[in-house]
């Protein structure tokens, strides 16, 4: 399970549809400071694979380590209004991959497009074995090109406003965002200086559809803390009470709100060690009915958590991302895995169609289950008429 340990929550503040839960440390991270280099503009990196991560990437941060403990310094940071044109410019290479360190002590990685393109990596390479069913095409180039799709959050509704107006509280190292009480992403620095630099940053991060539209259809329920007047018979009194309300206000958040969020990744690949830190992202198990969110975390020899940064999928990806486990799980058989599912093997070829994955099917086959469906559901309208 990702490990919050060391991170508080403080009251929730509401905007719209935009609920932020602030995440406060007692003990501020000193040996690990995080800042942002910008880039605002499209670019394509370079994989280890000879594969190519296409994306709008708007920053990187930098990661600057210590060795002995002692406190390490954030610099450099650069955040301000690029100013009304976004430069456009497409790179063959951009600084040789996700992460890579670019002094003794220091790593530039990009956030969220390092969980991201973990994600557009799974099972990448396609069927394993060359079953009848799977045309040359996926054989021989397995899923490329795979693509997603994502809203800006300066397209989100009422995030920009929120991010504004938002109180930062002192210690504030983080916070959960909701979307009409759909968690939306969290993201936890080490320190609260970093966090004071990054906080503007979040406009720029990426979300999945179902947090852009209830950006737009659903407000965020509020929590008022109602005092039981009958307790209160003196300003001691009224000091217990509101400690008492606020200790239930950080139980709802911890253990109710967070949802899927606090379920143990099924899969998680180490990035980069630095020092006593490692960078790490993270999938989700793709349970059906559930959140399913990817990331990136930085964590030390004792799994403290330094530094995470969450997407949550929408519900089409976790449909993919399930369905591309289940393939893989069985070797890529169409029959295996119909029967694993309970399903039919037409039925099965018709979701990988509705997935986006058809064009991984050769034409005859998905004809051919396309063909016994529509047989099956007019034998079964006949029945249903004549029981009539």
């Amino acid at each position: 399970m990702i490990d919050f340990t060391g991170l508080e929550t403080r009251p929730a503040q509401t905007w719209g549809a935009m609920r932020l839960v602030p995440l406060v440390r007692r003990e501020p991270i000193e040996d690990l400071r995080l800042h942002a280099l910008m880039y605002d503009e499209f670019a394509a990196v370079s994989l280890p694979d000879r594969s190519y991560y296409t994306s709008y990437i708007p920053h990187a941060f930098v990661a600057s380590w210590t060795e002995d403990g002692t406190p390490a310094a954030a610099y450099g940071t650069r955040i301000g209004d690029p100013g009304p044109h976004m430069p456009i410019r497409t790179r063959r290479r951009m600084d040789r991959g996700m992460a890579r360190r670019v002094d003794r002590n220091r790593l530039r990685f990009l956030p969220l497009h390092l969980a991201l393109e973990g994600f557009l990596a799974l099972h990448f390479g396609g069927p394993v074995i060359a079953w009848e069913e799977w045309s040359r095409q996926a054989v021989a180039n397995g899923l490329s090109p795979r693509a997603e799709a994502a809203y800006s959050g300066a397209e989100v509704r009422g995030l920009e406003d929120a991010l504004k107006v938002f109180e930062i509280y002192p210690g504030q190292c983080g916070l959960l965002l909701y979307t009409a009480d759909a968690l939306a992403c969290a993201f936890v620095v080490p320190h609260p200086e970093d966090y004071r630099l990054l906080h503007p940053t979040l406009v720029d991060d990426l979300f999945g559809d179902l947090i852009y539209e209830y950006a737009l259809l659903h407000p965020a329920r509020d929590f008022p803390a109602v005092i039981d007047e009958s307790r209160v018979s003196s300003l001691s009194d009224l000091r217990d009470q509101a400690g008492l309300r606020e200790r239930e206000w950080a139980e709802f958040h911890d253990s109710v709100m967070t949802g899927g969020l606090l379920r143990a990744p099924a899969r998680v690949e180490e990035v980069h060690r630095m020092g006593r830190f490692t960078l790490s992202r993270f999938l989700p198990s793709f349970e059906r009915k559930a959140d399913n969110h990817i990331g990136e975390t930085i964590t030390d020899g004792d799994g403290r958590l330094a530094y995470l940064k969450t997407f949550r999928l929408s519900e089409q990806q976790s449909r993919r991302g399930y369905l591309l486990s289940r393939l893989h799980e069985h070797e890529w058989s169409m029959s295996g895995t119909a029967a694993a599912l309970g399903i039919s093997e037409p039925e099965l070829g018709m979701r990988i169609k509705r997935a986006g994955f058809g064009h991984l099917l050769r034409q005859d086959v998905l004809d051919l289950y396309r063909k016994a469906l529509n047989e099956r559901s007019r034998r079964t309208r006949r029945g249903g008429a004549a029981s009539r």
